[in-house]
């Protein structure tokens, strides 16, 4: 592992303001978010503030908000977020190298709605391809050695057999040393044995144990049984 636990200390903010008005933040900034597993799945509904929290860490580890390597550095024109400006980290024995020195600092950050922009400034041709297999360029190119991964929503753009493929290529960073942190709306990833996963929602942040996730009961009562859904939405 690279990093055990992230936080971000302001001395004066309006907590009715976005960002500090999502639980999830609040709670970063009362207790910190700890790191238990090199790999972290952090779910919750859309709005829950997952995504604003996994850029923050991504930026804090000087990871472009835009996507992409390590190597480069703020390429994309927007800025850093108030809360990515802010996020501290206490390094993990692994990490304390990497976080003491920014040349020895490794990583990629991946997030669905950019991800095609980053992949062609790391040369990976993304247009010559399907988004999902610029997908699995970058993890077979790029996710190669110890550093700190970050990931929002990858399986937006991957089926079900290239999301298995996407665990391997998790468990092999895992093995080697490295951290994964992934937001995610899947019950396939978030299965990874060992992974640790985190709830975000109207509670702020909670550890939950994979077998009661909401998103897991959902998906297990729908595909058991659609129309007890369908009948609710469909006219």
């Amino acid at each position: 592992m690279i990093i055990e636990r992230a936080y971000a200390h302001i001395a004066s903010h309006d907590e009715n303001a976005w960002p500090w008005s999502v639980p999830c933040v609040r709670g970063l900034m009362a207790d910190g978010m700890r790191f238990t597993a090199p790999v972290t799945f952090v779910v919750g509904e859309n709005g829950s503030g997952k995504s604003t929290l996994v850029e923050a860490l991504a930026e804090g580890f000087g990871l472009d908000s835009w996507g992409g390597s390590h190597d480069w550095r703020y390429a994309s024109p927007r800025a850093k977020s108030v809360l990515g400006e802010r996020i501290r980290f206490d390094a993990a024995a692994r990490g304390r190298r990497m976080l003491g020195s920014w040349s020895a600092r490794k990583g990629f950050f991946l997030r669905a709605e950019t991800a095609m922009d980053a992949l062609d400034r790391e040369g990976l041709a993304p247009n010559s391809v399907s988004h999902g297999e610029g997908f699995l360029a970058a993890f077979r190119g790029k996710f190669l050695e110890p550093g700190l991964y970050v990931l929002d929503e990858p399986e937006a753009a991957l089926s079900f057999g290239s999301c298995l493929e996407l665990l391997g290529h998790f468990d092999q960073l895992a093995k080697q040393g490295a951290q994964v942190i992934c937001a995610t709306h899947s019950p396939l990833l978030t299965a990874l044995p060992g992974a640790d996963i985190i709830e975000v929602g109207d509670h702020g942040m909670r550890r939950v144990a994979w077998q009661d996730l909401a998103l897991v009961d959902h998906w297990r009562r729908y595909l058991a049984d659609p129309h007890a859904y369908l009948r609710h939405i469909l006219g």
